[in-house]
């Protein structure tokens, strides 16, 4: 099981942990991940982590496809590997409607159907077997439409790149995890309970299945964003958790389509999830985050003293050893904390 970091976005100004981002490589950590919602972007400090590394594989999760055309999003990624020397990693995610419609001001549409479309336009830019041509609900390349000009033509990518690019989706819901386990190499739950695997392997298998190539969990990567927050303090160390948990459980889209709140509820906490969606929703932050229950919060992440981490790695570590984790990818975590898992796993 591989050992990498979450470097999330920036809030109202763009800083980077790089600290934590450099210790993590002469760990021998695999990876970094950058993130985006609606301030700074994936791809710029993605680009700006692989300048300052040399070693650590740098990915984003995710790149928002509403964002992007496809083609842009192939471009940006092939650009970067090749710089980089095949050090990066593209992890794509529709979001949500609140942020596509909202921020973007673009349809939400169809997100399974935008998945595949998008990331059957990337392999084809990638492996350049001919001409880019795709006839989908999303997208039309050329394009097609009565307000064009009718002078597109199917176009190949003059940049030779890595055809064996990797990419990720992102994903909670069921047929979200059979796409990614169909058409992508990895895929990230936001959180996984390491002890509740039947959560997520059914979809997956089922996914492979469609994809009809032999794939099985050994050529596909689960990499679940694990927090960590090592104190004394139990209690202390559970409150960013907690926070964090409330406002997607919470207020990641409206009570009747929040993908978080529904996952919620398939992990065991139905009512904890109503709970904490109701305070939410009506305002009520600190009552939401104190409606999450401590055994989310143990089940998902890595909190408190030391010796209480290392015991709970085990399980994270069994979890590896059967093969339904490839990569954990570790949220939050200081340098201290970095090094103690890494004493463990590496």
């Amino acid at each position: 099981m591989r050992l990498g970091m979450v470097a999330g976005y920036a809030s109202a100004s763009v800083s980077l942990p790089m600290d934590e981002i450099l210790e993590a490589e002469r760990l021998g950590y695999d990876s970094v991940w950058t993130s985006e919602a609606y301030g700074s972007d994936a791809v710029s400090v993605a680009g700006w982590i692989l300048a300052r590394t040399t070693r650590i594989r740098v990915g984003t999760a995710i790149m928002q496809m509403p964002a992007r055309t496809p083609t842009c999003a192939a471009m940006t990624a092939m650009s970067l590997n090749a710089l980089s020397g095949g050090r990066f990693l593209l992890g794509l995610g529709p979001s949500g409607p609140r942020v596509v419609e909202g921020w973007y001001g673009v349809p939400y549409g169809r997100p399974m159907t935008r998945t595949r479309e998008y990331i059957d336009i990337i392999r084809q830019i990638a492996l350049r077997r001919g001409p880019l041509r795709h006839e989908g609900f999303h997208y039309q390349i050329p394009y097609k439409g009565a307000d064009g000009t009718g002078l597109g033509r199917p176009m190949q990518s003059i940049l030779h790149a890595d055809p064996q690019l990797r990419i990720y989706t992102a994903a909670v819901t069921p047929t979200g995890l059979a796409t990614a386990a169909e058409i992508a190499d990895g895929v990230f739950p936001i959180w996984m309970d390491p002890e509740r695997f039947d959560l997520i392997g059914p979809h997956l298998q089922a996914g492979f299945a469609k994809g009809g190539q032999g794939r099985t969990l050994a050529d596909f990567d689960v990499a679940p964003f694990v927090p960590v927050v090592l104190g004394d303090d139990l209690d202390a160390c559970r409150a960013p958790i907690r926070a964090h948990l409330a406002l997607y459980i919470g207020g990641m889209g409206p009570r009747q389509k929040n993908f978080y709140t529904d996952y919620a509820r398939r992990m065991g906490y139905v009512a904890e999830a109503q709970q904490i969606q109701t305070h939410y929703l009506a305002g009520r932050k600190d009552e939401a985050a104190a409606a999450v229950p401590d055994r989310l919060v143990d089940a998902i992440a890595l909190v408190g003293p030391a010796a209480r981490i290392r015991e709970r790695l085990a399980v994270w570590k069994a979890a590896g050893a059967r093969g339904e984790i490839g990569t954990m990818l570790l949220a939050q975590a200081s340098v201290e904390a970095l090094r103690l898992v890494a004493e463990e796993l590496l």
